[in-house]
């Protein structure tokens, strides 16, 4: 059976979800292979292997944290020559694309970025799409070299699978774009508790109608309420209200979460680039004609300031 190389998005070992649903998606297609970068690995291999990888090729070196980007890709080549994949996988973060884009260059291969889907198919994996703002869904298979392929978090249930995920060390010869960019220093984001955004199951969000940074404890306690992670759209964010790293759209973040709540957000087309492919949409607007109505599978015509608060205190009692 044909082998998938899966990139290993992790904090010092501690593997992240988006990587986990990856192996679910590896498995159609092939043997998992994990490739771990940085510190960690042996631990990381318990819950790599735990969900189906066979083997964990793993390297540490400092170039991994004190450089950006291409050490990995460097990594990462040289993992994709050594087990000749029918595809590379990786995580569609910022960071991910990027690796990916590289990748593909130096593989002479195509690639296929925030795929929500990935199957088998005759003739290589087949990469499903949600394009033009999630208004048309497509379907596309690399035609030249090794398929790399980066796929959006909540695009496949995380599914265990043992398997050996046996670690063999990875031998990197860094080239001399290697150390082009140092990393100069690192300031740790304030943690808020509440799950990453782009991989949150249920995302709660506010926009226009929250009418000030002094009023998105609304919203925060009702993401709060629901172990949930909390959403702008752009007019909050660039009225100051919220943070940047929050905001959801086309030129934010993109989530597809399980759950997502928009609290007065019109729903320009902005703003649905970002959270169309959600799987089920709530939306609380107190004008009728908002274009979000057109969207959700459930609205709520009221005003928010209402309606929030209440279903809070209706959330928080039914979990007693």
């Amino acid at each position: 059976m044909a082998e998938v190389l899966v990139y290993v998005d992790h904090v010092d070992g501690a593997v992240r979800k988006p990587t986990l649903e990856l192996l679910t998606l590896a498995r159609r297609l092939g043997e998992p292979v994990a490739v771990h970068l940085g510190p960690g690995a042996e631990e990381a291999a318990k819950t790599l292997g735990e969900h189906g990888a066979t083997r964990v090729l793993a390297a540490d070196a400092p170039e991994f944290a004190d450089y950006l980007v291409v050490p990995k890709v460097d990594a990462l080549e040289a993992a994709a020559k050594a087990v000749e994949p029918a595809v590379v996988l990786v995580p569609s973060s910022g960071e991910g694309k990027e690796i990916a884009a590289r990748l593909a260059l130096r593989l002479g291969s195509g690639i296929i970025t925030d795929a929500v889907d990935v199957e088998a198919g005759d003739e290589g994996p087949v990469a499903t799409q949600s394009v033009f703002a999630a208004a048309f869904t497509t379907k596309s298979r690399v035609t030249k070299g090794v398929p790399v392929i980066t796929v959006k978090p909540n695009s496949a249930p995380v599914e265990t699978a043992p398997a050996a995920g046996a670690v063999e060390p990875l031998t990197v010869a860094f080239s001399d774009l290697a150390r082009g960019t140092k990393v100069v220093s690192r300031t740790p984001r304030e943690s808020t508790g509440r799950p990453e955004l782009t991989e949150a199951a249920i995302v709660v969000s506010g926009g226009r109608g929250v009418n000030g940074a002094e009023n998105f404890h609304v919203i925060e306690e009702l993401a709060d309420s629901l172990g949930a992670a909390v959403g702008a759209s752009r007019a909050a964010v660039d009225a100051g209200w919220y943070p940047h790293a929050n905001q959801v759209g086309q030129t934010g973040k993109q989530v597809s979460p399980q759950l997502y709540i928009a609290n007065g957000i019109s729903g320009a087309i902005q703003h649905r680039a970002g959270m169309q492919t959600s799987k089920t949409i709530v939306a609380v607007n107190k004008d009728p004609e908002a274009p979000i109505f057109d969207l959700v599978d459930f609205g709520v015509v009221g005003d928010l300031f209402q309606v929030v608060p209440r279903l809070t205190e209706e959330i928080k009692a039914r979990k007693g």
